[in-house]
């Protein structure tokens, strides 16, 4: 009866996580399909140049909010309820503070930050228009995935999801009357993604106006040690969401040496694509942070090893499905986003959709197993397998494939590295799950 009650929990966070962050990824997906069919190939170049911003910022946001709503959820299962407002009131305090410097870069700096990402001159107006609006909403993309986060963790995920899908759906509407029949171009698909955000905490403001939360604010100092401890804990969360913003930056410097802004182009295709792809797998692993994060506060160990145990099936069977796809539907899916009809860019799109995606089934065990130890109060390994992942061995493979093939060197990157940390995430499991069967319970590192 556990068991099945186990599994129904599961299905119940994880669909609801998983709908909400496919929504949510149509941010820049719905971006990418408008400025396309709006601005073409160079509008294209100039979105994909300014989105890994956009991922650290989303990526600062979840690393609080899952961080915090890790820590939460353990004091929550407690019965600590004044220590679980310390870590929202912490929280707010810290994504106040991200949000501002975010805001005033947005406000100063675009234009040099546009360039520093490679942006030349036919593509540097957009590319700094789109950037200084993103920058601008900071506040509210981060604000928003702190409180989707909390809520999450406080028992209403389907409130999450329906904030989520709400916001995203705006975007997608407000992309396509901004762009046409207002005809805002470049500054309209940044202004919709900035008011998604705002339109979603909107609805999840309901939860705290009916005073349904059991989390407050609480008048109290900024402790180093709880922010220590919700950057610790939320550190792998901002490194899945920015490692994807690197490895564009790095992609996007080494395909323009190999195929110019046409190339740039046909990877946004890619990586915008990877961004719903990687959406999926993190839903799954948003979906399961709060019951794992219950289970290890009150030392459930059966119900965490079941739980990571359905989150690995869902995964492989989501990437059978994914890659199938993707496969056979690469022509399709490179001309919808090829309004030009260039046929050098639907080429490159085409061989890199079908080599690149070989990896998603390893990104999914990597995502999911990161959020396992996070929410088993175990960050290190999680911040191993994010560093590797996210930096240390995507960037250095990006450049030695790339020297041998070349455009297709550069695709494979992502799967190679995929599995290599895939591999190295297996062997910490093995190592982490033999010293809890030696020390005998979860409850002895409470």
């Amino acid at each position: 009866m556990q068991e099945k009650s186990c599994f129904g929990m599961f299905i119940k966070y994880a669909s609801l996580n998983v709908l909400g962050m496919i929504a949510l990824s149509c941010y820049i997906l719905a971006d990418t399909f408008f400025v396309s069919k709006a601005l073409g190939a160079n509008g294209l170049t100039a979105l994909n140049l300014a989105i890994p911003v956009y991922s650290f910022i989303n990526g600062s946001g979840l690393m609080i909010g899952m961080g915090g709503g890790t820590k939460y959820s353990i004091f929550k299962s407690q019965k600590n309820k004044d220590r679980a407002d310390q870590i929202f009131t912490n929280g707010a305090a810290m994504t106040a503070m991200m949000a501002g410097i975010f805001f005033l870069l947005g406000l100063f700096a675009a234009g040099p930050l546009i360039r520093l990402l490679g942006a030349d001159d036919t593509v540097y107006e957009m590319g700094k228009t789109y950037l200084r609006v993103i920058l601008m909403f900071a506040p509210m993309f981060m604000t928003n995935n702190l409180l989707l986060c909390f809520i999450r963790n406080d028992g209403a995920p389907q409130l999450s999801m329906t904030a989520m899908i709400v916001g995203s759906l705006s975007n997608v509407v407000l992309d396509y009357v901004f762009m046409f029949p207002l005809n805002m171009g470049i500054f309209g698909a940044a202004f919709a993604t900035g008011l998604a955000p705002v339109i979603s905490i909107g609805i999840l403001s309901s939860y705290l106006l009916r005073k349904r939360n059991q989390f407050h604010l609480k008048k109290c100092r900024i402790l180093p040690n709880l922010i220590l401890g919700i950057f610790s804990s939320g550190l792998p969360s901002l490194v899945t969401e920015v490692s994807s913003g690197i490895v564009m930056i790095v992609f996007n410097m080494i395909i323009l040496g190999l195929a110019g802004n046409t190339g740039v182009a046909a990877y946004g295709v890619i990586a915008n694509l990877s961004l719903v792809v990687i959406s999926i797998y993190t839903g799954i692993s948003q979906g399961i942070q709060p019951l794992m994060s219950s289970y290890y506060g009150s030392g459930n160990r059966k119900n965490i090893s079941s739980t990571l145990r359905y989150a690995m099936c869902a995964v492989v069977l989501v990437s059978a499905l994914i890659y199938l796809a993707i496969f056979f539907g690469a022509d399709t899916i490179a001309s919808v986003f090829n309004s030009e009809q260039n046929q050098a860019l639907q080429s490159i799109a085409q061989t890199g959709l079908r080599i690149y995606f070989t990896g998603c089934v390893f990104a999914g065990f990597n995502i999911v197993l990161s959020v396992y130890f996070t929410s088993t109060d175990n960050p290190l390994p999680a911040h191993i397998i994010s560093l590797l992942r996210g930096f240390i061995f995507i960037i250095p493979m990006a450049f030695f494939l790339s020297a041998l093939g070349e455009l297709l060197g550069v695709w494979a990157a992502f799967p190679v590295t995929e599995f290599l940390v895939c591999l190295t995430g297996l062997g910490l499991f093995l190592k982490q799950s033999g010293a809890r069967h030696r020390s005998g319970s979860f409850q002895d590192r409470l």
